[in-house]
C-alpha cells in the first residue's frame, strides 16, 4: 500500500488547552450552493440555531445561524477551499436566544432508522473531517450496515481537533456509537487511531467497559492513512468500486460522532466546531471551540495573534488550501495552519524518477498528468478525477515541483469537458 510516514508536529497544538472563542461581533454563514432558498432578510432578528437557508439539491441540508442577532447583509468571505463565497452577515446580540429550547432526548435506542436519518438531515450534519458530505445520505441506503468504521486517525501533520474531541467527549462519543449501532443494526463499530498514538488509545480503552460492540484498531503511521478507501483496506482488508457501502461499511469522523450526539440528544444542530489553531507562524497554537461563521482573524487575533511574515492555509498542509485571514470557520473546517514564509524554493526540471507515482495512494502517474496538462484526450486516459489531493506527489519531489496544483488544474479540465 503507497504511503509516506511523514512528521506529525501536533505537540504545539496540544501542550495548551483547549479554549473557547464563542463571542464574535459578527458572524458569516457562507451560501455555498449558488442554488439556495434564503429564508431570511435584512434586519430581520434570528435566533441561535435557527434555519437560515436551505440547499434546493438532493443533500437539502439546511444552514444555521450560530448566534441570535440581526442580518446585517449579504458579503462576500473566504472559503476553506480559496474561493470567495457569499454570506449572510448577522450581528450578534449576545442573548444567545433560541427558538426552542434544547430539551433532551430519552430513549434514544428506541427511535428507528428513519426518524434517525430525518434527524441527522433536518440538524444538518455533515463530515467534520473535511469532506462536508451529508452525513444522512451514508444512512439512507437499503443494502446492510454491517460495519461503522470511525476515523479517528487524523494523519495530516499539525491537526489536534479529533485528538481533542476524543479527550475532551469520549464518554458521549462512545454512548453515541453505541445508539447508532442499536438504531441500525449495525453489527460493529471500529475506532481507528494511528498506533503511534497510545495516550489516546488508552483513554478509549479506558471507557469502552460494556460497549462490547465497539473496539479500538491501531493502524500504522503513515500517510494518507485517514483517506476513505487506505484505511478500510488497512482495518477490513477489503476493497470496493465506489462507495464502503458495498462491503457493508460507513466511515463517519470522529467529530462528525460528536455532532450527531447532541442531534440526537437535544436536537442541536452543527452551530458550532473544535478547530486546531497552530503553525510556526502562531505565538501560542491550541484547539478553540469556535461559532460557525467566525473569522479566521478574530479567533488568531483573540488568542495570541502571529508571528511577521507568514501565510495561511486551510485544514492540513498537505491537503489543505491558501488562503487569507478572511476565512470564516465552517463545520468541514477542522484546522487553520499560520506558517512562516521562508526562502524561495528553487524548482529544478523534473528528474523522470517516478516517485510521485510510486507513493500516489490512487494509483496515478501524476508526472504523466503534468506533462500532458494541455492534451485533453491524453488526460482523460490518464484519469485526474481520481486523485484525492493528499498532496504526497508534491510532498516526495525532490525537483521541489508543484505536482499537485498541475492535477488539479487537470481535474477541472477533465471535469469542465465532460
Amino acid at each position: 500500500m503507497a504511503g509516506l510516514r511523514i512528521p506529525k508536529k501536533k505537540k504545539m497544538s496540544i501542550n495548551n488547552k483547549l479554549t473557547a472563542y464563542v463571542k464574535p461581533n459578527k458572524v458569516y454563514i457562507p451560501l455555498v450552493d449558488e442554488d439556495m432558498n434564503i429564508l431570511t432578510k435584512k434586519g430581520e432578528h434570528v435566533f441561535k440555531g435557527q434555519v437560515l437557508a436551505k440547499r434546493k439539491n438532493s443533500f437539502e441540508t439546511p444552514v444555521f445561524s450560530s448566534v441570535s442577532g440581526t442580518i446585517a447583509n449579504i458579503e462576500e468571505v473566504s472559503y476553506q477551499n480559496g474561493k470567495k463565497v457569499k454570506a449572510l452577515a448577522i450581528e450578534n446580540d449576545y442573548k444567545e436566544e433560541i427558538e426552542k429550547k434544547y430539551e433532551l432526548r430519552k430513549n434514544i435506542n428506541k427511535m428507528d432508522k428513519q426518524e434517525f436519518i430525518d434527524i441527522l438531515k433536518e440538524c444538518g450534519i455533515v463530515g467534520m473531517g473535511g469532506a462536508g458530505f451529508p452525513t444522512f445520505m451514508k444512512y439512507k441506503t437499503d443494502q446492510k450496515i454491517k460495519t461503522l468504521l470511525i476515523n479517528a486517525v487524523e494523519c495530516e501533520p499539525y491537526i489536534t481537533a479529533d485528538y481533542t474531541i476524543i479527550m475532551e467527549k469520549i464518554e458521549e462519543i462512545l454512548e453515541t456509537i453505541d445508539h447508532i449501532l442499536s438504531i441500525n443494526g449495525i453489527e460493529e463499530a471500529i475506532i481507528a487511531i494511528k498506533e503511534c498514538n497510545t495516550a489516546l488509545i488508552e483513554k478509549v480503552e479506558k471507557y469502552l467497559g460494556t460497549y462490547l460492540k465497539i473496539k479500538v484498531c491501531p493502524v500504522r503511521n503513515i500517510y494518507p492513512m485517514g483517506w476513505e478507501r487506505t484505511l478500510i483496506k488497512e482495518v477490513k482488508n477489503c476493497t470496493y468500486d465506489k462507495l464502503p457501502i458495498e462491503k457493508g461499511i460507513i466511515v463517519n469522523n470522529v467529530s462528525t460522532i460528536y455532532a450527531i450526539s447532541q442531534a440526537l440528544k437535544y436536537n442541536k444542530p452543527i452551530i458550532e466546531r473544535i478547530v486546531t489553531f497552530t503553525g510556526e507562524g502562531l505565538r501560542k497554537p491550541q484547539n478553540v471551540l469556535v461559532k460557525l461563521g467566525t473569522k479566521v482573524s478574530d479567533v488568531i487575533n483573540n488568542i495570541g495573534g502571529t508571528k511577521d511574515n507568514i501565510f495561511y492555509v486551510s485544514n492540513g498542509p498537505m491537503m489543505g488550501t491558501l488562503i487569507d485571514n478572511d476565512l470564516v470557520v465552517t463545520a468541514d473546517l477542522n484546522c487553520v495552519l499560520v506558517l512562516e514564509n521562508k526562502k524561495d524554493v528553487i524548482t529544478k526540471e523534473c528528474l523522470r524518477c517516478g516517485k510521485c507515482a510510486n507513493f500516489c495512494p490512487a494509483n496515478l502517474c501524476p508526472v504523466l498528468i503534468k506533462d500532458n496538462i494541455n492534451n485533453p484526450d491524453k488526460l482523460k486516459e490518464l484519469h485526474p478525477e481520481k486523485c484525492i489531493s493528499c498532496g504526497l506527489c508534491s510532498y516526495i519531489c525532490p525537483s521541489k515541483i508543484d505536482v499537485r496544483e498541475y492535477i488539479k488544474k487537470a481535474k477541472e479540465s477533465v471535469k469542465g469537458g465532460k
